[in-house]
């Protein structure tokens, strides 16, 4: 289905140990979490919380398992702070990826996010950006996706559950309000599904764009939970709504059918947060693996 010389499977740590909760897998080390990655059949991972950040230990411990780094995490301020602030940290963040060798960068916005407090309705207070923080944040992108430009890296967009730019209206926006040639998008099927959005139509109308995938299953009966309830996102987290591809309730055949007849080149990685203590993270890696080997023949 796939040209597997296109596309790369990684898996990132997150089912391991929880930057947002670090009491989730706090007992697991960075030598186990990328050992059990490689033994689950998996050749990349994105950047964790105990992951060394001296370039050359990373390196050698990576290449001891046949490893690469795909991307990392950066939350930008671009709503709610000068662009400035936003910019140094994105510099030296992107300069540690490309002496990592990756080549895209993660980027989500996290002016007024509620996706890190554990007592606010993932729902029902949702941030809703003004015209004004519209303007703000898609003018910043398109500065930062410059910056990736200078070292021949793409700037990649991560919609997020509790942020204000989750729904596809919110990404129809921002794509429409920034530079194709400098803004592009991460694709995350756990979100759009727990969102309520349509993950084909999102994947079919912004397909030319789409430069990174992040793999999540969502367990439905937990997101009607979480919604009625009016938890958290970090409470939905610690009960489960997140699992590995073919374990909920997203249907994957059609997704990797549009990403494999478009001829997508680059990362597909495994992202799954989930209590260690109650979902073992090697088991679940095995299962994603297998899942993606059967279903999308890579």
């Amino acid at each position: 289905m796939f040209d597997v010389t296109a596309v790369k499977l990684g898996i990132a740590p997150i089912g391991w140990t929880n930057d947002d909760l670090p009491e989730l897998g706090g007992e697991n080390t960075f030598e186990q979490c990328i050992s059990e990655m490689a033994l689950a059949g998996f050749s990349g991972t994105e950047v964790g919380n105990k992951y060394p950040r001296e370039i050359p230990v990373l390196k050698k411990a990576l290449h001891l398992r046949n490893l690469e780094i795909a991307s990392a995490w950066f939350s930008a301020f671009l709503t709610t702070k000068p662009f400035e602030e936003t910019e140094k940290a994105y510099i030296a963040h992107r300069d540690f990826l490309y002496e990592m060798g990756a080549e895209v960068v993660v980027v989500s916005e996290q002016g007024r996010s509620i996706q890190g407090n554990i007592q606010t309705p993932l729902f029902a207070e949702k941030p809703i950006f003004t015209e004004e923080e519209w303007v703000k944040l898609a003018k910043g992108l398109d500065r930062l996706g410059e910056l990736a430009k200078e070292k021949n890296m793409k700037l990649v967009y991560h919609h997020h559950m509790g942020t204000g730019v989750q729904t596809t209206e919110e990404i129809n926006r921002l794509m429409d309000m920034t530079d194709p040639n400098l803004v592009f998008l991460l694709y995350d099927t756990g979100h759009l599904y727990f969102s309520g959005e349509d993950t084909l139509a999102v994947l079919e109308k912004h397909l030319p764009r789409i430069k990174h995938v992040h793999l999540k299953d969502v367990r439905q009966e937990i997101a009607k939970h979480v919604e009625q309830d009016h938890l958290s996102f970090l409470a939905a987290v610690k009960k489960g709504v997140f699992t590995v591809p073919g374990d909920g309730a997203i249907n994957f055949d059609p997704l990797f059918h549009v990403l494999a007849k478009s001829d997508y080149k680059g990362w597909m990685i495994v992202e799954a947060e989930q209590d260690p203590a109650l979902a073992n993270p090697f088991e679940y890696a095995l299962k994603a693996r297998n899942f993606i080997k059967e279903t999308a023949g890579v």
